[in-house]
């Protein structure tokens, strides 16, 4: 196990002090904004359906920030009832709630012909109600006393998201949330944004089948940057908006996508290699996917 630093671009100790819940904290995107927090101080409460995941995590970071404390919950994000002993769990644990990142979410390519209605609900429900409850419960349980900032992940569904339309509604709404959050909580100095991804190379490539696998290949093609983005790229972002540097910022968005959607059938994308990007987390590795000789 390595214990190389976290090369975050801030300022070490920003966020001494607070406690920063991470909702699919265990593995992908989530567990590289978790590292990232650490490094800049932050305690942590990693919060996953797989208590495995977690206490993996959870060593890997004391073993690279040990002064940082990590406390580990589980939780389906999906009921209610225990996402509400959930908050108060973290509460219990840490006397306080400073930030909140709704990571936790997933899916599966499908045509929309062929959803059924048990795989749309399961999929609405991670990716939109499952957001909703955690933010509503730290809200109500902590942040409209105390403030705070909640960063909601969503997803680059813009002008639609053909194969999963599922998913695509769902991330939709979590921003269309996100927006109304942010005026009825002003008040509270609540702060709520939201992230959204491109492709990014993450674990998760891994967990779909061959025919999604063999698309990823080609897909960072279609992306003027002509490259698949890091997790530490979209933890960047996050932790930029849980920031004070944020402080004036809620209600808003940043796409991390290497401008996809800003690519157009008029216009043929020059293939280059000139994009660098930002690897600030040391453990992460590329999907074995994506690896020379995987097709």
């Amino acid at each position: 196990m390595t214990t190389a630093s976290y090369r975050s671009v801030f300022r070490p100790g920003l966020f001494a002090g607070q406690t920063i819940i991470v909702t699919g904290g265990g593995s992908g995107i989530g567990r590289c904004i978790a590292h990232e927090l650490a490094s800049l101080g932050a305690a942590l409460a990693l919060v996953g359906r797989k208590v495995e995941k977690l206490q993996a995590v959870q060593a890997e970071i004391g073993a690279a920030a040990p002064q940082v404390t990590v406390t580990i919950h589980s939780c389906d994000i999906r009921d209610e009832s225990g996402v509400k002993q959930m908050i108060a769990d973290v509460l219990a644990s840490h006397g306080r709630i400073d930030g909140l990142v709704n990571n936790a979410g997933g899916q599966y390519p499908q045509p929309v012909r062929d959803i059924t209605l048990k795989g749309w609900d399961a999929v609405v429900r991670n990716n939109l109600h499952g957001g909703f409850l955690v933010s509503r419960e730290a809200y109500t349980q902590w942040m409209e006393g105390h403030g705070g900032a909640i960063v909601n992940i969503i997803a680059d569904m813009w002008m639609g998201m053909p194969g999963m339309a599922h998913s695509g509604a769902a991330r939709a709404g979590m921003l269309s949330f996100t927006e109304t959050a942010a005026c009825e909580w002003g008040h509270a100095g609540v702060r709520v944004n939201a992230v959204a991804p491109g492709f990014i190379a993450s674990s998760g490539f891994d967990t779909y089948g061959p025919e999604m696998q063999a698309k990823f290949r080609s897909l960072m093609k279609t992306a003027p940057l002509q490259r698949y983005g890091t997790e530490a790229e979209i933890s960047s972002a996050v932790v930029y908006l849980l920031s004070e540097g944020a402080a004036y910022i809620t209600g808003s968005f940043i796409r991390v996508d290497g401008g996809v959607p800003n690519a157009r059938q008029t216009w043929k994308l020059e293939e280059h290699s000139r994009s660098r990007p930002y690897e600030g987390f040391p453990l992460a590795k590329m999907p074995e996917c994506l690896k020379p000789g995987a097709d």
